[in-house]
């Protein structure tokens, strides 16, 4: 699987008629506060361990914090929402961001690829997952949390930051049927989550 690419084709093929563009050190331009003033839409695809990831972005933090408080969009997936806290991160959400599989109750206890069962928006779910994370919302009227874990902590939401929006997401409801190929895990088809997920923050 390659979760950079995997959404690029969700956000490209989607029903937004986005131009994407992939940015960083293996990108098709450098990240930077120029080409993110000209962006409506920053997207963390998830892959790779935090502290890491946090030290090669570190450098983009303000840049990232300004566009999204300016009135942009951030996608977090999995990785991606991590990368939104506020320890290793870029401070766009107030709340914990932390391991699901610390929690208490928690159905998945390892950080291996398998699968999560939540209710998304009201409906049991089942979606691929790997130590994805969990998210505390911020109370008050600008924050919807679209799906929770069985245990009733929080796996994915939308919110406010500044004049923008943030939407979060620990599994993966991008995950498409070659993930699920190794190891051999059941193929539970979740693009309406996917689309529901980007839709949250683009369509206002």
């Amino acid at each position: 699987m390659d979760c950079a690419d995997t959404v690029v084709d969700l956000l490209a093929n989607g029903p937004w008629g986005l131009d994407v563009r992939t940015a960083g050190p293996k990108g098709e331009r450098p990240l930077s506060a120029e080409l993110l003033a000209t962006a409506q839409l920053y997207a963390q695809p998830g892959g790779g361990d935090l502290t890491p990831a946090y030290q090669q972005l570190k450098p983009y933090k303000k840049a990232i914090r300004d566009f999204v408080g300016q009135g942009g969009r951030y996608l977090g997936f999995c990785l991606g929402g991590y990368l939104a806290g506020r320890e290793e991160g870029f401070g766009l959400l107030s709340g914990t961001v932390d391991q699901y599989i610390g929690t208490e109750g928690a159905t998945v206890v390892t950080e291996d690829n398998t699968l999560v069962e939540v209710e998304w928006r009201g409906r049991s779910r089942v979606l691929f997952f790997q130590d994805g994370a969990y998210f505390t919302p911020d109370p008050g009227p600008g924050t919807t949390v679209l799906a929770t874990y069985t245990n009733g902590r929080a796996a994915a939401l939308v919110t406010s930051y500044g004049a923008g929006r943030v939407a979060v997401v620990g599994p993966h409801p991008e995950a498409t049927a070659d993930w699920f190929e190794d190891p051999p895990l059941p193929f539970h088809d979740t693009h309406d989550l996917a689309l529901d997920f980007v839709g949250s923050v683009l369509d206002r």
